[in-house]
């Protein structure tokens, strides 16, 4: 037989790759941000970390996985950007060189708008920014996730299959702990690597005399680490001026050494960073 037929016959026969598929494989890490209630911050974790790892150099995707709720665009100051579409897909919005975003918010016109979906729809919605986007090669997809261990977290953890690590954002509250024991437990049952638990609004700073004042009780946040085997990337203060930076789309501006609150933070991205050095 013509090796040109031969070759021609094994490729038909060979399993295609999906596009999914093929589309992850171009994806170096993935990784979840996730949280057992709303409420808690995790969207503002997602969000800088997404933006400190492009200003690091890292190629970067933020998948949106919110569907009814929708905050990433207007972190960025992308709210009324809509992505192309070329031969190879849904071109995700770049807000810089290093990291382009991708929510349902930039696919619907008007702003005051619900989605109104049951599950299938939205499971749709989340295999298509997952199958159809052309994220192309990237170090780093963060993925935020909404919050609990619903449909949505279930749907992106079983279509990317291999997800390198998760992120646990939580407050020191008891409510919010009772939350995200339950989302660690969640990431074991799905083999997912939780990278730790990032606890937000630990304190708060005083203005005037830089007093911290404990918001919540304290303590909870490190027994929820210990009995999991799971570190505490971070404890992140209360900081006015990062909600002003958000309201006014210009996450991606904050200065690494501003405040306190990024110092503290740029510990957790280099923990995020250094995760895959210790599995």
């Amino acid at each position: 037989m013509d090796k040109k037929v031969q070759k021609t016959q094994d490729l038909l026969q060979k399993p295609q790759e999906s596009k999914l598929v093929a589309n992850m494989r171009a994806i170096k890490n993935k990784i979840m941000v996730m949280s057992g209630k709303g409420g808690v911050g995790k969207s503002t974790v997602a969000a800088n970390l997404a933006a400190q790892l492009a200003r690091k150099g890292f190629k970067v995707g933020l998948l949106d996985g919110d569907i009814h709720g929708p905050s990433i665009p207007k972190m960025f100051g992308i709210e009324d950007k809509r992505p192309e579409v070329d031969e190879k897909g849904i071109v995700p919005v770049s807000v810089t060189d290093n990291l382009k975003v991708m929510s349902i918010a930039l696919l619907i016109e008007d702003k005051d708008s619900p989605v109104i979906w049951r599950g299938p729809a939205k499971m749709a919605a989340i295999k298509q920014f997952l199958e159809d986007v052309s994220w192309g090669k990237l170090d780093y997809l963060i993925v935020d996730l909404p919050p609990g261990t619903g449909d949505e977290p279930l749907s992106i953890a079983q279509l990317i299959e291999k997800i390198d690590g998760a992120v646990v954002v939580t407050t020191p509250q008891d409510m919010a702990l009772v939350s995200v024991r339950k989302s660690i437990t969640f990431a074991h049952m799905l083999k997912v690597p939780v990278i730790g638990i990032v606890e937000n609004m630990s304190v708060i700073i005083c203005p005037h005399c830089d007093e911290r004042i404990d918001l919540f009780s304290k303590g909870g946040v490190e027994k929820a680490a210990k009995d999991f085997d799971v570190p505490v990337l971070g404890a992140l203060p209360m900081d006015p001026k990062l909600a002003e930076i958000e309201d006014s789309g210009k996450v991606h501006t904050l200065d690494a050494d501003s405040t306190e609150w990024s110092r503290e933070f740029t510990k957790i991205v280099d923990s995020v960073v250094g995760f895959k050095k210790q599995v």
